[in-house]
């Protein structure tokens, strides 16, 4: 008979409760903020409420209320520098960390609101409205409120998505905190988000790297109307930290001195430099997911399953300890209260005004009832639509600017080398003059330079800042999207194929390309992804594709791909400069040919600058990467006088539209020129927005070549036949030259 022995979880999880003594022992000014924050908080949600049945809220109007208690009790022991990120639900966790920030010595419930406070929450109900006067200049709404100088890193629509970015804010704390105890991130999600795998890597790579990250679960009970038990067979969800070591801690969210005890416990440990912990809060919303309804009224909960959450009411339970001390008594009590929703009336009446339109158009309530209406001159100017999308390129100001190997320029030194060679040279070179750099991956910090030599001699020259990472794309990059926005390092992330994006598709395009202009487009997020296209090596239909197709479809990114060394020592640094998310995509034919390398690293392109590597008259040639060799012999086999452009900046916003314009208006003839498949084609887009700026030009379609309509496979043969090379480009140049009705 076989011998068992009981395996034990290294990490503790452990309940907490208050005890009398607790409450009895508790400080008066802590339960005194408390109240304070619990009273605003509730205020204001239910102002939000009220103006959300008026329809004035456009979108979701996701309440707190009832779930104060977590919030407020898990941050009002944190420091400034401190940050808390939040999910859709988030009003509470951003008021609680903003008035931390406005009134650092705690409120005085006889005088609650300061003008500091007044502000908060003018400017954070214009947000969630839509208006000018809003952390994000409205962009946000309700579901996305940030500020960044408070701490508050923006609450996020995505269930679980906001958690790797929370991550990097982490890292970055703990690698700028040298002797001293680091600061903590807190990252708020709910019951619904305990089982996305965004969250659940987060868990394994901050507890594997020993990040001071709490993750805090609200839990209360219902991912809109499902219940979490139909959902996991463990529905004590603080459970999940055990298993990736992390120590855990369940505690009832409606008593707020029972979260404050547990959080500064989970405090002590992260401020150690002993790695993240989990709080599960065990709360309650009092109404539906979104808007002023109980969940009763939907079906899928009861009257009196609500009734008994509310006799546990967070702010009844503080109110109730201050008048047993005789701070406060029934009627100061009340006065506290309505301090707070005389705060917040005054918040409205500044933001909206009498809807004097309404009685005239028959609506059942004039003006002088209540219909209210935005004030016009507060919405944001149309015009501001696009702002923000990425930068304006400033920070390039005063770079040294060359084309080193272009036709005509000044000779420069150079050495040959490999294409590769280029990679972990220029790198190497700004790690040395930056140390703000990093790089991660998988990988990236083993095989003497990654799968392919990127990293070659990185690791042992600048220790600690080339990172391995799990295999968990979504972890790692959001890790690295959240370290981009701190701003204190420059993140260069590696997807060992750039396939790997599509289980990491929420982070690279949901977050990253989206959180500039999504948040009022103040925020710098510096990161570089870099990947390889790998068709024609045998990897087959899930490591093979191009992915400069989907990513120019998010307009956040900027792309880059170089077909020579020099080129791509010149688009690096662009992209380790710019304040933006890059793409630098390669190629694996690339990275073993040989090339002139210069032996200045230091230059930068000229930013948005195609290379016209041959010069014509019949027909323009567009490509980029390795296809750009394969248009050369090509157009050299078939005698076709193509011009032939190799774009670098494949990017909407950065493409050479006026070398491309030039060429179209000579040539009147087009040839885009790619090799992987037509479904995630980057040719097609390219040749929506060629027709549409230069239509009168063209006297013929615009002609294209593609891998085929399948991604490669496994088969020497059908791979060969699902990709272009110089064959494809032959016969297109042909099709071209019989479009123009000579064949000579």
């Amino acid at each position: 008979m076989p011998h068992t022995t009981t395996l034990r979880q290294v990490a503790q999880w452990e309940e907490l409760a208050t005890t009398p003594a607790d409450w009895k022992n508790a400080d008066t000014a802590l339960l005194t903020t408390m109240l304070g924050q619990l009273q605003l908080i509730r205020a204001f949600e239910e102002g939000v409420l009220e103006l959300a049945g008026e329809n004035l809220v456009h979108g979701p109007a996701h309440s707190s209320i009832g779930q104060e208690g977590g919030a407020v009790g898990s941050i009002v022991g944190l420091h400034d520098g401190d940050a808390v990120s939040g999910s859709h639900r988030g009003h509470h966790q951003f008021l609680a960390k903003s008035l931390q920030h406005v009134a650092p010595d705690g409120l005085d419930l006889h005088a609650l609101v300061t003008p500091e406070i007044e502000g908060l929450l003018h400017r954070t109900l214009a947000e969630i409205l839509g208006l000018k006067p809003g952390f994000s200049s409205g962009r946000g709404g309700s579901m996305h409120l940030k500020w960044r100088d408070a701490g508050a890193l923006g609450t996020n629509a995505i269930v679980g998505g906001g958690v790797p970015f929370a991550s990097g804010n982490a890292w970055s704390q703990l690698r700028s905190a040298a002797a001293e105890p680091s600061d903590v991130t807190v990252t708020y999600f709910g019951d619904g988000a305990a089982n996305i795998g965004s969250v659940l890597e987060t868990m394994n790579l901050a507890a594997a790297w020993k990040l001071p990250l709490c993750f805090f679960v609200e839990n209360n009970l219902y991912a809109v109307s499902t219940h979490v038990s139909e959902v996991t067979a463990e529905p004590r969800l603080s459970a999940r930290a055990p298993g990736f070591g992390i120590p855990a801690w369940r505690v009832d969210g409606m008593d707020p001195l029972a979260v404050h005890l547990v959080m500064q416990k989970a405090l002590k440990r992260m401020r150690a430099g002993e790695g993240p912990t989990l709080i599960e809060a065990q709360v309650y919303r009092y109404f539906h997911q979104n808007g002023p309804y109980p969940g009763s009224a939907f079906g899928y909960r009861t009257k009196d399953e609500e009734a008994q959450w509310r006799q546990r009411d967070p702010i009844a339970r503080v109110d109730a300890e201050l008048q047993r001390r005789g701070v406060l008594d029934a009627e100061s009590s009340a006065a506290v209260r309505t301090q707070a929703q005389d705060a917040v009336a005054r918040a409205i009446d500044a933001l909206t005004e009498p809807d004097a339109g309404a009685e005239k158009n028959g609506a059942n309530r004039g003006a002088s009832s209540g219909v209210r209406r935005i004030r016009p001159e507060l919405w944001p100017d149309p015009a501001f639509v696009d702002v923000g999308v990425r930068g304006d390129l400033s920070e390039l100001k005063g770079a040294r600017i060359s084309d080193p190997l272009a036709a005509g320029a000044t000779a420069v030194p150079t050495h040959p080398g490999k294409f590769i060679d280029a990679v972990a040279a220029v790198m190497d070179r700004r790690m040395g003059q930056d140390p703000r750099i990093i790089v991660l991956g998988e990988d990236v910090h083993h095989l003497a330079g990654g799968t392919n030599g990127a990293t070659k001699g990185l690791p042992a020259k600048y220790p600690g800042r080339v990172l391995g990472t799990p295999i968990s794309e979504n972890a790692f990059v959001g890790l690295g999207g959240g370290i981009a926005l701190d701003g204190r390092f420059r993140p260069v992330v590696e997807f060992m194929y750039p396939d790997f994006l599509w289980v990491a598709a929420d982070q690279v395009f949901n977050q990253i390309g989206k959180v500039r202009h999504m948040y009022g487009g103040a925020d710098t997020v510096p990161l570089v992804l870099r990947t390889k296209v790998a068709m024609g090596t045998g990897y087959g239909s899930q490591h093979s594709m191009d992915p400069a197709g989907i990513f120019a479809t998010s307009p956040g990114w900027r792309i880059m791909a170089a077909s020579t060394p020099a080129d791509y020592v010149g688009l690096m640094n662009i992209a380790l400069a710019l304040d933006d998310p890059v793409l630098m995509i390669e190629h694996v034919d690339l990275y073993g040919q040989k090339g002139e390398i210069p032996d200045d690293l230091d230059y930068q392109l000229p930013f948005g600058t195609a290379a016209i590597r041959r010069a014509g008259q019949d027909v323009t040639v567009l490509s980029y990467l390795s296809m750009v060799a394969h248009c050369a012999k090509a157009i050299e086999q078939t005698g076709v006088d193509a011009e032939l452009i190799d774009l670098r900046f494949l990017d909407q916003a950065s493409l050479d539209w006026e070398t491309v314009g030039a060429s179209i208006r000579k040539t009147n003839c087009v040839l885009i020129v790619e090799q992987g498949a037509r479904g995630t084609s980057y040719g097609a887009w390219l040749a929506d927005e060629v027709q549409r700026r230069f239509f009168d030009w063209l006297d013929q379609p615009v002609q294209r070549v593609t891998g085929s309509g399948t991604s490669p496979s496994i088969s020497q043969v059908l791979e060969r036949a699902a990709i272009a090379r110089t064959e494809e480009v032959a016969a297109a140049l042909e099709r071209v030259r019989d479009g123009f009705g000579r064949g000579d």
